[in-house]
């Protein structure tokens, strides 16, 4: 069983394998705009899990995905053979979701500037319904309290 370190610095070089066998190697026409993004390798080093993101459309992004099926024995001949592993690992290839979280995620932040927006619209002009400030400050609860004063005794101490 192999630690962890190694499976990451394994993961990190396959990634960048994958992608510079990309660039030059591979001259599929129908492979895109493709970003190798990140690799994960199990820990017993069998299996490499190689995420991608595709700039286009949606048939540019199916184009790109079998261009890398019909390419993966080629890409992992040349991880076996510039990794030196005594097994090369499989290469599964997954398209990324970073893309479309980060889509939704503007979308919502979108969303809520047009609401903040909206409130902002709203409020202009408008007053409060009590005092501006509605929270008491120390100095004046000391104010109050210097107001009156010690209670004096018969023996002027003014204690209880």
């Amino acid at each position: 069983m192999a630690d962890n370190a190694r499976a990451r610095k394994l993961a990190d070089r396959i990634q960048v394998v994958v992608a510079e066998t990309l660039d030059r190697r591979i001259k599929d026409p129908r492979l895109g705009f493709v970003t190798i993004t990140d690799a994960r390798v199990t820990g017993d080093l069998r299996e490499a899990t190689v995420f991608y993101t595709v700039y286009g459309d949606e048939e540019e992004r199916a184009a790109s995905a079998a261009a890398l099926e019909s390419a993966k024995g080629v890409l992992r001949s040349e991880v076996g053979r510039q990794t030196g592993v005594r097994f090369t690992p499989t290469l599964t290839f997954v398209p990324d979701a970073l893309p479309d979280n980060a889509r939704t995620i503007e979308d919502l932040l979108d969303k809520a500037r047009a609401k903040d927006a909206e409130v902002r619209e709203v409020s202009t002009g408008k007053t409060y319904a009590g005092e501006a400030d509605p929270y008491r400050k120390p100095e004046d609860d000391d104010a109050d309290d210097a107001e009156d004063g010690p209670e004096d005794d018969e023996d002027g101490t003014g204690a209880r």
